[in-house]
């Protein structure tokens, strides 16, 4: 293939070591849960690409309202214009978060960045500058770009940018009721600089798909909202179901001040994201000073496209049974996984919604090897740190279900046997 051949010499893949790494394999086309490869080959998504296509791949709703939205406005400037699919999109945002205020952005690391930026500046417009640091999570992790490097755990994927990264209070989750006195005590000092707790509620994602209860997450936003401190709910990887509630703080019934959301927001089609805040954040940026303002704005914000595939995505949300196959995603990988407990170097099997983990010990990890394996088992896994993890798209069949959790098993078995 022409294209393939020339390509590959120029592209520079992500968290990709290029000198040693195994040539990227080609995508055709996708079609439900299914990635169809230039080789013939077919693969069952066991990953959603990257936690986005909740609906899997070519819903026919999404497809009309791409072609129709394409015929009449792709793209037009957010400064000064607005357009119905974004003023739709923000208003059912708001009714399913309970945040009145929604800034639209074009990637999860960005709406981070934008969250981070209008803590810092709500207490700059509050005559509070020295509110200045972030409270944050060991095994956190809420993008690449600057800011919101500097709010991941400091010890995961970006070591090389320490000496760039501006110095945040990283600290456990607390899992008891000691830790929560810790955890109340260093607020009790602290809690004059610092902007904004943020978090991951429920699922800490890429930092080693940590678990956390509803009730942890209520207290750690309880003893914050004691201190005046905001908090940022990062639900980029975990909004739209896939923990098995709409939205991960709804299930702890908490209200964060800030809100981030991507990912799954388009369904996987287009790139889009949101940051929502309450309207007591908003009012703090009105003032007859123009310097008051909230200075932001992605080129690609509110983008007609990606907003009108969101408002499809959300019809399907409405239309078909989502959650409710969430919940039989839940309960299948609970029974299958269960065949890793007590395999040699499995540490921990967990399930969360459509989250289902299985943790390794670190020795035993070699991931090249692991998604050779899978891909001779026709499925799409990328393990993560130490585990090896299925998110599959919502409208996964039980029998698509079945071929990543049984090519999980079969592979963790090989795995501990070869070590």
């Amino acid at each position: 293939m022409t294209w393939l051949n020339e390509g590959l010499p120029h592209i520079w893949l992500p968290y990709t070591q290029m000198k040693t790494a195994a040539p990227p394999l080609a995508a055709v086309s996708a079609q439900g849960c299914r990635i169809k490869l230039a080789d013939g080959r077919e693969l069952i998504d066991g990953i959603s690409s990257w936690w986005t296509a909740c609906h899997g791949y070519r819903h026919p709703h999404i497809e009309q309202v791409v072609i129709r939205q394409m015929q009449t406005l792709p793209h037009v400037m957010f400064g000064g214009l607005v357009h119905e699919q974004a003023l739709t999109l923000a208003t059912r945002l708001a009714k399913l978060t309970g945040m009145s205020r929604v800034f639209f952005a074009d990637s999860g690391s960005v709406s981070v960045e934008i969250a981070l930026k209008m803590a810092l500046q709500y207490w700059q417009n509050k005559r509070q500058p020295n509110r200045n640091r972030f409270l944050c999570f060991r095994h956190g992790y809420h993008g690449d770009t600057i800011g919101a490097m500097s709010v991941s755990d400091p010890e995961a994927m970006h070591k090389a940018f320490r000496a760039y990264s501006t110095k945040q209070y990283v600290v456990d989750i607390p899992s008891d009721e000691y830790g929560f006195a810790e955890f109340d005590q260093l607020l009790e000092g602290v809690h004059k600089n610092i902007a904004a707790l943020i978090i991951e509620p429920l699922v800490q994602g890429a930092g080693g798909m940590k678990f956390h209860s509803s009730d942890v997450l209520a207290e750690l936003f309880r003893i914050c909202k004691k201190h005046g401190i905001l908090s940022i709910a990062d639900e980029i990887a975990t909004g739209f179901g896939r923990t098995g509630a709409m939205f991960a703080c709804s299930e702890a019934a908490i209200a964060p001040d800030i809100m981030c959301v991507g990912k799954a927001l388009t369904g996987g089609t287009m790139t889009l994201a949101a940051t929502l805040a309450r309207e007591e954040i908003f009012e703090a940026f009105l003032s007859d000073d123009a310097e008051a303002a909230f200075m932001h704005g992605p080129t690609y914000m509110a983008n007609p496209l990606a907003c009108a595939v969101a408002n499809a995505s959300l019809d399907l949300f409405e239309k078909e049974p989502r959650l409710q196959q969430v919940e039989a995603i839940e309960a299948q990988l609970q029974r299958e996984l269960a065949a890793c407990e007590g395999m040699d170097g499995v540490v921990d099997v967990r399930v969360k919604g459509a989250i289902g983990v299985v943790q390794l010990e670190k020795a035993r990890m070699d991931k090249a090897w692991l998604k050779a394996r899978f891909l001779e088992e026709g499925v799409w896994l990328r393990p993560l740190e130490d585990v090896i993890y299925i998110m599959p798209p919502f409208v996964i069949t039980p029998e698509e279900l079945a071929r990543l959790t049984g090519a999980v098993v079969k592979v963790v078995g090989k795995l501990t046997k070869a070590t």
